[in-house]
């Protein structure tokens, strides 16, 4: 590089240079300025360097008045139209700005938002997270209501089923306070049913609560499936006999699952229970454990006579005892006994789900299989 080239670069640098500084002050100044400000200024900083730089090694050439007239027209002339041009396309980043805010309001505001396709990377970018965050939000909201809803019916039916013992058991204690019980044996060992009823349904509200708080305490041990599952089917057998239900089971002596044996034995219990409450006189209940896979399965398949798919998804919310008008029956609980079973299984980072199978339904529970040490 010649001795005048380096002089040519030098004086452009300076010139240019200044006109960077004087920008970064105004850039610094105008800040919190509409975006359009700072589009326009980054824009007109570009411009005058370039024709500071243009001015400024004109003027070292030692050019006529004509001619350095003349460069300076071009430079202010080109400098003026490419500003303008500029602050034309700062518009466009500022309708785009413009929307993102709109974006973040409706988010704000519980709205579905969906992102613009002819923003510019980085804007449709944030819009694009806008959205997802939009479709989160509105998932979180339902979720919420339909809890919300859940706890009003859950109050209403929990309730209305302690309502009826606890007229019965004020009639009942009424009577033998005026001699008039015809049987105090009898009243009593009504009372102490009525007493156990209700505090079943305590525990189970007490369980389901636990549950939704994330409270539960799990200790992880390796069980004999089939030892939990002859528990169960033993617990349940007085039941099944006084209604005239047949209930067996089939799980292989070496199936294994790590859970929580009062947990585990709580989920086989409620689908027990359910499966024999469901199903009518001379059917049959069947309790089956295998391996699919990595995963323990538990079958319960009862003879209820199937139910509507619509109903799947419901079999497992607080309440729901599988008939609209929700009115127990004589030994029946608050309808959580299916809910704290999905609410035990997903905390055993497990799945449970309901189908129709023959004449009736199968209730299906996949637990993650043990690793081998």
């Amino acid at each position: 590089m010649t001795k005048d080239q380096v002089t040519v670069v030098l004086i452009a640098s300076a010139w240019s240079l200044g006109v960077g500084v004087i920008g970064a002050l105004i850039g610094w100044r105008i800040r919190r300025a509409p975006i359009r400000w700072s589009a326009g200024l980054i824009a007109a900083v570009a411009v005058a360097g370039v024709v500071a730089g243009v001015i400024g090694t004109a003027r070292a050439m030692f050019l006529s008045a004509h001619d350095l007239g003349v460069v300076v027209l071009v430079c202010a002339v080109s400098g003026v139209v490419s500003s303008l041009f500029a602050l034309l396309l700062a518009r466009a980043l500022t309708r785009s700005a413009r929307r993102l805010r709109g974006m973040a309001a409706a988010v704000g505001a519980g709205q579905e938002v969906r992102s613009p396709g002819n923003d510019p990377a980085e804007i449709r970018a944030v819009a694009d997270e806008l959205a997802r965050s939009s479709e989160r939000l509105l998932d979180a909201q339902a979720r919420e209501r339909q809890l919300e809803q859940s706890r009003r019916e859950l109050v209403a039916w929990v309730s209305h089923d302690l309502r009826t013992p606890l007229a019965g058991l004020r009639a009942m204690a009424e009577a033998l306070d005026d001699g008039i019980a015809t049987d105090p044996q009898r009243y009593h060992r009504q009372m102490l049913r009525e007493t156990n009823r209700m505090s079943s349904m305590v525990d189970d509200l007490f369980e389901l609560s636990r549950i939704h708080a994330g409270a539960l305490n799990l200790t992880m041990q390796p069980l004999s499936l089939r030892d939990v599952v002859s528990e169960s089917i033993a617990g349940a057998t007085p039941v099944a006999r006084t209604r005239g239900v047949e209930l067996g089971g089939r799980v292989h002596s070496q199936v294994e699952v790590r859970a929580d044996a009062a947990a585990l034995s709580r989920i086989v219990g409620n689908l027990v229970m359910n499966a024999v409450r469901h199903t009518p006189a001379d059917g049959v209940v069947l309790v089956e454990g295998r391996t699919a896979g990595g995963t323990i399965e538990l079958s319960v398949t009862d003879g209820c006579g199937g139910m509507d798919p619509d109903e799947f998804e419901s079999v497992f919310e607080v309440g729901w005892r599988g008939n609209h008008a929700r009115t127990p029956g004589p030994d029946t609980g608050a309808g959580l006994g299916l809910a704290i079973v999905r609410g035990l299984v997903e905390a055993h980072h497990g799945t449970v789900a309901v189908s129709n199978h023959g004449d009736g339904c199968r209730f299906i529970v996949q637990l993650p299989r043990p690793t081998v040490a």
